[in-house]
């Protein structure tokens, strides 16, 4: 290549994406040797643009993609063409992008078509089952099959590319980028819409006769006296395409009736989708014990963690960022692409049923030893060096 720079774009288009590429792209700004340009989809608008603020993270081509009630080929056609003027005027020697959108599916084949090489952050990840996730599965394994440098989060993933016949040469065990990024912003002072809420959510506590006060996990770090008499703060993150309709429902009654215990506050930052929004907020609005939130801002989202007992969630960063703080969380959903975390016990898949979320849950709140078996689990993906060694291999080329 001579003295010319390394041309690398990183394209993405919502939150999570943005949130595990914005380590890769915040390094390659500052390595030697490479000419680093962004791209966003803006498949979601809102919730992408708060994590580039927050990671300072200024794109070079903005797409703005977003629009209401788009379908999934609406969407696609329309990363398709709006990218491709963006790759043949930049003439990058990579393209990266990260996980299992509709984006990163788009990516891969307009890299492929133009026959620059593809880096895959994130990869490996499957449930086997192509309709769960909903079109993610698909999504990923699209990017798989057009991917010239695979970036395995575990050892695990890298084993299904090779069960998919992908040669070991390209693929890089290189952790989680999540990890990377949950360790910059946890070192942020925490945002005073969460101070506020913990302080509320305290008040509420000491007026019920049933318990103390709100648990902080600041205040019991190993949180396995989770059986004494304070509140336990309760996580709920739920909208997944695959629990629309009765699934949403059935989660929401399970929340009911956990909330009916008086030991406990739950809050569920509701995500913006009609298809969430409707249930969530017929169901559960003005109960007891239930808090609703607009969604929460990351830098927000991951300070309330930190205040948090037990974790209830369908999303899937979630699943890996809540091991690093060693917040037991279920997984409400039938199978998922991170079953490090189950292995490693920090995780338990328990579907949407509203009598097997409520067990579970009464089962952890209730048994010290099963929570601190939960809660002192190893972090299975990574150490936050993940983006150092995704840009030493395509700064190195070493492959191996």
């Amino acid at each position: 290549m001579g003295n010319r720079k390394l041309r690398v774009l990183s394209v993405f288009g919502t939150r999570p994406e943005a949130v595990k590429m914005a380590p890769i792209v915040r390094l390659l700004a500052q390595s030697a040797g490479v000419e680093s340009r962004v791209c966003v989809t803006a498949q979601h608008r809102q919730m992408l643009d708060q994590v580039l603020s927050l990671f300072e993270v200024t794109p070079d081509y903005d797409l703005d993609l977003m629009r209401d009630d788009q379908s999934l080929a609406q969407l696609s056609a329309a990363i398709f063409t709006n990218l491709d003027p963006v790759i043949t005027d930049f003439k990058p020697d990579w393209v990266l992008a990260q996980g299992d959108t509709t984006t990163v599916a788009m990516t891969s084949l307009l890299a492929y078509y133009h026959r620059i090489k593809f880096g895959h952050v994130e990869a490996g990840l499957r449930t086997h089952d192509k309709w769960q996730p909903f079109p993610e599965e698909i999504n990923r394994r699209v990017a798989g099959v057009t991917a010239d440098l695979h970036f395995a989060p575990t050892e695990w993933s890298k084993q299904n590319l090779l069960r998919e016949g992908i040669d070991e040469s390209i693929i890089k065990v290189t952790g989680n980028t999540v990890i990377d990024a949950l360790q910059y912003v946890s070192k942020q002072d925490e945002p005073a819409e969460i101070t506020e809420l913990i302080m509320s959510l305290r008040a509420i506590a000491k007026q019920s006769p049933s318990a103390g006060g709100l648990l902080r996990r600041e205040e019991h770090p190993p949180r396995n006296d989770i059986g004494n008499d304070d509140k336990k703060l309760i996580l709920v993150t739920a909208h997944r395409r695959e629990n629309f309709g009765r699934p949403m429902e059935d989660i929401c009654q399970a929340l009911i009736e956990l909330a009916k215990r008086g030991d406990v506050e739950i809050v569920y930052p509701v995500h913006l989708n009609p298809n969430v929004q409707e249930p969530v907020y017929r169901l559960l609005k003005g109960k007891d014990h239930i808090t609703l939130l607009p969604p929460l801002d990351y830098l927000p989202l991951v300070h309330l963690m930190k205040h948090t007992a037990l974790i209830l969630t369908d999303s899937g960063g979630i699943q890996e960022e809540a091991p690093a703080f060693g917040i037991p969380t279920l997984v409400l959903r039938e199978v998922t692409e991170r079953p490090e975390g189950v292995a490693a016990g920090t995780l338990k898949l328990v579907g949407t049923g509203t009598s097997r979320i409520f067990q579970e849950a009464k089962r952890l709140l209730d048994n010290e030893i099963a929570y601190a078996e939960m809660a002192k689990a190893v972090n299975p993906y990574g150490d936050g060096h993940a983006a150092e060694k995704i840009i030493q291999a395509l700064i190195s080329n070493d492959l191996s």
